[in-house]
């Protein structure tokens, strides 16, 4: 719950809001609850997962106020919906929902792996990334991608790409850390002359990225 809750405080407040794959419905409970949005709408590809999020929104369904759909993807998502949210599903997933549909008028983000890959789809296809950075909850790390449909030409860094537009913050230089380390052990192991070479060459890449040596 406390992703759910660190995550909840990137939204905005929204005429019409949607939740894509929206697992238990948290999300819309809080965006419902505090008055953040006047209509939401929840959806995912299994209906017996959807199912979850239908009771707890029961009241709100029941008023009118939220409406459920079983769907893949951005399928059956208004394209004027002013804001939705796409969480905790992996970064090809998340791309291969936008190329089949549209990029949302604004967006927030949250893929589970693969981060670089639904960077440079945004980029390349003219969307303006405004939040870009990573939260910690439960020892792990999160990054949400924040933005709109379009906007300001992005300026990336091949730094930038990797780990977000501001490579100073904290969280964001604790967790290149973590995935050092992670790299670091992993040379421990007995692996191939090859596959030591391109660990050094990610290792040396993010070493320098800390180090402000790389931007």
């Amino acid at each position: 719950m406390d992703r759910i809750k660190k995550l909840c405080a990137y939204l905005d407040k929204c005429q019409s809001f949607a939740d894509v794959g929206c697992d238990h419905g948290y999300c819309t409970q809080y965006m419902l609850i505090n008055n953040l949005c006047c209509t939401a709408v929840i959806s995912d590809v299994s209906a017996k997962c959807l199912q979850k999020a239908e009771k707890l929104l029961a009241p709100y369904i029941s008023r009118g106020k939220c409406v459920s759909v079983c769907c893949n993807g951005l399928e059956k998502i208004d394209e004027t919906t002013e804001q939705v949210l796409i969480a905790g599903m992996g970064g090809e997933e998340l791309i291969q929902i936008l190329s089949s549909a549209y990029i949302p008028r604004s967006f927030t983000f949250q893929p589970m792996k693969n981060v670089q890959k639904v960077r440079e789809y945004l980029i390349l296809n003219g969307a303006e990334i405004i939040v870009d950075e990573p939260f910690e909850s439960g020892g792990k790390f999160y990054y949400v991608l924040k933005g709109k449909r379009s906007g300001a030409p992005a300026n990336y860094s091949k730094a930038q790409l990797s780990y977000g537009k501001n490579l100073k913050d904290e969280v964001t230089k604790k967790y290149i850390s973590s995935e050092l380390a992670k790299k670091q052990l992993y040379l421990l192991r007995n692996v191939s002359e090859s596959e030591r070479q391109k660990i050094q060459t990610e290792i040396n890449f993010m070493e320098g990225v800390l180090s402000g040596e790389i931007e």
